[in-house]
């Protein structure tokens, strides 16, 4: 029974559908998550993005803030003394509350020796005084161990909460003394990371900013020269929610979480609890002031990026339901992909299988087609022998034909002139001198009988020249002589001086390869020299003809009606050896013809040959 050949014929076997239906089904689920892992990777990107942009903004800040204090401290460095008034027309001009609405106050603090903290609280009391400010606060007395004191001595903007702090010693909490001594000691801006409370509930506590302040005049190239000069620090303190204030309003999407959080330890003081770390929370309330922190799963993108404020570390954690920034779109085109991967690769199985189906048919068509073309090949090649054995057998006879007329020619017909020719010439010899009119005719007879016996060689040289009996060197030597003498065509013959152990009939083949190709020469090539190479390389004889003529024409050689080439070529091809024909209009014609031989003779024969060719001539 014939295998179906219909293309619906294979949708019939049950393995090839399941087969496609789980490609499908494998490519769909691909695409889907694909399409899910691009679209998570773009949002994550994007939030990435719009985060960094975050921080960037917060460290524009913190720099600008940076500035303000490094000004700040550069009033008090201008002058030997700052006043008050001073003092604050400065922080009007700097006009915070419109340009750095983060920073709440602009404050400097004396630093004075224990002899001096009587004359600085007097002072003191006298500007709370004036300001209208009770003095109950509790006198500036020295401490044991501690030999100097840093004092609030300025404050704006003069609101009363903040001028309540008239007089505070910076240096009350140990691990504050540490940093402003350090930053006094390097020149450097510092910051202890200690929070300062200004209103109750969440998001309410201030950090604050200090910087060195130096005598105008005094060397601070050391840091014994910097403590020598040292007078005080000019600060600013500002709220932690308005320094993040506005930072996530410039979100293209709404629900992102802020948590500030301050990685490096304040250590508390004596009998205080240990601070917390979070600095700001953008979702804590007065309700809930210390919300849970967002999950660590894949509902929420996160991103943490490092805050420098000033030899602190803080670390902004921004976070937001992944939900936020998908689109409608978004949501679907997974699906929408995975729909299309099932199609596509369905479509494309179908196709696959249908060509893939439709190849085989060919391919078993091509099989059938195939054996019959290598069995007719087969009988071709067979004919093709079986031409060419019978060419070369009629080749064969042809020539044993021509020799054997040649041989009765000269053994009956040349014999029987020759005899005729002995009688006429007796007959002249008799006439001589008594019968003039006879010998006349006795004359002429023997010359008749020498041209037709010239003419009966001629006929037998035409048929199988006997030289062809001294050998192939012989029978080449004189087929150029004679070419030379019937055309006027020089003729030159380069010849390795060996005899060929070949038989009669490679000979006479090569010979009248040699003949035929002459003959072309002499009637199409108009050349006036031709050149023979005749030589024997290991067992292959190569016999070069070569001419100066005009060259073949192209198509010349497989001409209608042309036959010399062709019949060279399957001489050639009869005796088991190579053809090849070259030809341009600059170089006329070369023919190269190789043919197999068992060897040259043994030296001792060439005695034979002179002898051979001694009895011809």
């Amino acid at each position: 029974m014939m295998p179906d050949r219909h293309p619906a014929g294979m949708f019939a076997n049950p393995a090839i559908l399941l087969t496609g239906a789980l490609l499908s089904l494998l490519v769909g689920a691909g695409a889907h998550l694909a399409t899910s892992e691009a679209i998570e990777s773009d949002a994550s990107t994007r939030f990435r993005t719009m985060a960094r942009a975050a921080q960037y903004t917060i460290d524009a800040r913190i720099k600008s803030y940076s500035d303000v204090l490094r000004g700040t401290a550069g009033l008090f460095r201008a002058t030997e003394y700052t006043s008050a008034d001073e003092f604050r027309q400065y922080v009007e001009q700097l006009d915070i509350e419109r340009n750095f609405p983060g920073i709440e106050v602009i404050n400097y603090a004396r630093t004075v020796h224990a002899d001096g903290l009587a004359e600085l609280d007097r002072e003191l009391l006298a500007r709370m005084r004036m300001l209208g400010i009770q003095g109950d606060a509790a006198p500036l007395l020295p401490l044991p161990g501690r030999d100097t004191y840093t004092v609030l001595v300025y404050i704006e903007p003069r609101s009363r909460p903040s001028l309540e702090k008239l007089g505070m010693d910076l240096e009350a909490r140990g691990y504050t003394r540490q940093v402003l001594a350090h930053a006094r000691d390097a020149n450097i801006l510092s910051a202890s990371g200690t929070r300062i409370a200004l209103q109750p509930g969440p998001n309410q506590s201030s950090q604050a900013l200090r910087m060195p302040v130096y005598r105008i005049g005094m060397p601070t190239g050391t840091v014994a020269e910097r403590r020598l000069a040292y007078m005080g620090s000019a600060g600013i303190g500002f709220s932690v929610a308005r320094l993040m204030g506005g930072i996530l309003d410039e979100f293209p999407v709404k629900g992102t979480r802020l948590v500030v959080t301050d990685l490096t330890e304040v250590p508390p003081e004596p009998g205080e609890a240990p601070p917390r770390a979070i600095l700001y929370d953008s979702q804590a309330t007065a309700r809930d002031p210390h919300p849970a922190l967002p999950p660590e799963d894949a509902s929420v993108f996160s991103a943490s990026l490092p805050i420098e404020f000033n030899q602190r570390l803080w670390r902004a954690d921004f976070s937001i339901p992944r939900s936020a920034l998908y689109t409608s779109f978004d949501i679907y085109y997974p699906w929408l992909a995975a729909f299309a991967g099932f199609m596509s690769t369905a479509l494309l199985y179908a196709l696959f299988q249908t060509m893939a189906f439709s190849r085989r048919n060919a391919l078993r068509m091509a099989e059938d087609m195939t054996r019959e073309l290598r069995a007719s090949q087969a009988k071709l090649q067979a004919s093709h022998e079986k031409l060419r054995l019978l060419a070369a057998h009629a080749e064969q006879i042809k020539e044993g034909e021509r020799k054997r007329i040649a041989r009765e020619i000269h053994d009956d017909l040349a014999q029987s002139l020759l005899a005729l020719k002995i009688e006429a010439e007796f007959l002249a010899n008799r006439t001589r001198g008594g019968h003039k009119r006879l010998h006349a005719r006795a004359d002429a007879t023997v010359r008749q009988i020498d041209v037709t016996i010239r003419s009966v060689r001629q006929i037998i040289n035409d048929l199988r020249p006997n030289v062809l009996d001294l050998g192939l060197s012989a029978a080449v030597d004189w087929q150029v002589a004679d070419f030379a003498r019937r055309t006027g065509i020089a003729c030159e013959l380069v010849d390795d001086d060996g005899d060929y152990r070949i038989d009669d009939h490679c000979a006479t083949a090569f010979f009248r390869i040699l003949q035929e190709s002459l003959n072309n020469v002499a009637r199409h090539a108009h050349a006036t020299r031709v050149w023979i190479d005749l030589r024997q390389h290991a067992d292959m004889l190569t016999m070069t003809i070569r001419d100066n003529g005009v060259g073949m024409q192209p198509g010349s050689r497989n001409r209608n009606g042309s036959f010399g080439l062709v019949g060279i070529e399957e001489r050639v091809g009869i005796l088991g050896g190579s053809f090849s024909v070259s030809s341009g209009p600059e170089t006329g014609t070369t023919i190269v013809v190789t043919i197999p031989v068992t060897g040259p003779i043994a030296p001792a024969q060439d005695g034979i040959r002179a002898a051979s060719v001694a009895v011809a001539a």
